[in-house]
């Protein structure tokens, strides 16, 4: 692609939460004109609608702007909801963003211009144009815009709600009381929450942060009077904090030396010798932290010991940590731990698998996750890309080179899908990557050579996320996706000073600030 003219090729970026706004403003520096997309009134998309007490999930170092750091006032380690929301838009601010943003613009649909996809040839970077339909939620009024790229950020954790299958007549609508989603609860304000659950009896169906969180807000609110139940499908590694034993997390996993024990996609027989032969000692990594969490947390005592191994949970990006004091509000008795692998309704409240009697509640609250994969893929108007995102029976993850383009969908990136443990840290770089490949500073392999990388990142997402692997992470390997993307940028992706640092020191944000 020619750098001739480049001001009047439009790029149109579909969300304005995080990997949206980094989207933005790489795009602006290489001097192409985004028009940013964003269904609600403001930025920061997930921060902008959450439960009151949600704090940060990743230490404040992980998640931070490259070229923004946090300001010297926050000086907590797991900042607040509103103290993150703040520095997103002080961020936007900085470096004027705002005026990219058409907000209370939902798209509808992207549709590829029908001539230019007859005679596509197959490479990415086409002379074809995408349609975006878009829907001014106010007035309801519909635009089309065209456009010469498309960036989709719209995540994976909104709008599409997970909602559990049940047997005819074991579902919600057998139930007297009410069913909602965590969603619906996080878009409540702190008092309408409080109103809400007070004086109820009430379940919450899940164990990860969003389950967590409202647990807690519910014991707060009703005390031992009314307890929340909490029903737990599968237990998790959830961490008390970042240091077991006292040692921290971060040079456990987040160093070049941690990542020597993974086998990773596309590894030569010397990385391969040293995953196998340093095996041991990733077991011994992961039971120490197991055991950390084990001992902190009186897992045993609470029936809560997950059966799979902590290096799955990294692996899967299914790290959160516990609010402080859960367990102990399980022993005070404002909150009950309920296991089952299953569950339905009756007409009093919730049946677990294998019980009779009924968990009596008037509410229920499923913190049951997002089904992203089919908010991307809906997003599409062709049926072939569809199944380009989702498979051919939506049991496949959304297969992308760099986890960021499908070789098959031409001018499009997926930005901000594709987990990490510290996900504004990756898709900076990403962001980063996907500029200079459209400012035309390095061109993409045969769609073939990008075929094979997918399969190889997709076998090792199945070795190590276990039944977890469509959230499409790279936790345990972000070092080594990070090198692919400096490769290709022709940054050096050796980012350390001295081999000692570039071994064993925890790799962040600040390490990728700029080109070296």
């Amino acid at each position: 692609m020619s750098n001739d003219g480049r001001k009047k090729e439009v790029v149109g970026i579909i969300g304005a939460g995080i990997s949206g706004l980094l989207a933005c403003k790489y795009c602006v520096s290489k001097g192409f004109d985004p028009i940013v997309f964003e269904s609600e009134s403001s930025i920061g998309g997930v921060w902008t609608k959450t439960i009151e007490n949600t704090k940060l999930q990743t230490p404040k170092p992980l998640y931070q702007f490259s070229d923004f750091p946090w300001p010297g006032s926050v000086t907590e380690m797991f900042p607040d909801q509103h103290t993150v929301l703040e520095y997103i838009e002080s961020y936007a601010s900085r470096f004027d963003l705002l005026t990219r943003i058409q907000f209370n613009n939902k798209v509808l649909n992207l549709s590829y211009s029908e001539t230019d996809a007859i005679s596509w040839t197959g490479e990415w970077m086409s002379k074809g144009k995408w349609n975006v339909t878009v829907q001014h939620t106010p007035t309801l009024s519909i635009k089309v815009y065209q456009v010469d790229f498309v960036i989709v950020c719209v995540g994976r954790f909104s709008q599409v709600p997970n909602i559990p299958e049940f047997p005819p007549n074991k579902g919600p609508e057998v139930f007297e009381g009410k069913v909602i989603h965590s969603m619906d609860y996080s878009k409540m304000d702190s008092a309408t929450a409080t109103n809400f659950v007070k004086g109820k009896n009430v379940a919450v169906v899940g164990f990860q942060k969003s389950g967590l969180d409202i647990a807690m807000e519910c014991s707060t609110v009703n005390g031992v009077e009314r307890p929340c139940t909490v029903v737990i499908r599968t237990p998790h590694w959830n961490l008390p904090d970042y240091f077991p034993w006292g040692f921290p997390m971060a040079k456990l996993y987040l160093n070049r030396f941690s990542e020597l024990m993974v086998h990773k996609p596309g590894e030569g027989l010397l990385l391969y010798l040293m995953a196998t032969i340093l095996s041991p000692l990733r077991w011994g990594f992961s039971k120490f932290v197991e055991s950390h969490i084990k001992h902190k947390l009186k897992l045993s005592k609470h029936g809560m010991v997950p059966d799979h191994s902590f290096l799955n949970e990294l692996s899967a990006c299914l790290v959160s940590t516990v609010p402080e004091g859960f367990y102990n509000r399980a022993e005070e008795g404002r909150l009950k731990l309920k296991k089952a692998k299953k569950f339905g309704f009756s007409k009093e409240g919730i049946v677990l698998e294998g019980q009779d009697e009924p968990i009596k509640s008037d509410l229920v609250i499923l913190a049951t996750g997002f089904n992203g994969i089919d908010k991307l893929k809906h997003i599409f108007e062709s049926p072939k890309y569809q199944e380009f995102i989702a498979g051919s029976d939506d049991s496949a993850a959304v297969p992308l080179y760099r986890e960021c383009i499908h070789p098959q969908i031409p001018q499009l990136a997926i930005i901000g899908f594709s987990e990490s443990i510290a996900n504004l840290y990756t898709s900076e770089i990403r962001c980063r990557w996907l500029a200079e490949l459209l400012d035309g500073k390095f061109k993409l392999p045969s769609m073939k050579v990008m075929e094979k990388d997918i399969a190889e990142w997709d076998k090792y997402k199945k070795r190590y996320s276990k039944k977890y692997y469509r959230r499409s992470c790279i936790g345990a390997l972000h070092i080594w996706h990070n090198d692919q993307l400096c490769k290709d940028m022709g940054w050096n992706p050796k980012r350390k000073k001295g081999l000692w640092a570039e071994w064993l020191e925890p790799y962040g944000p600040m390490d990728y600030a700029g080109p070296i």
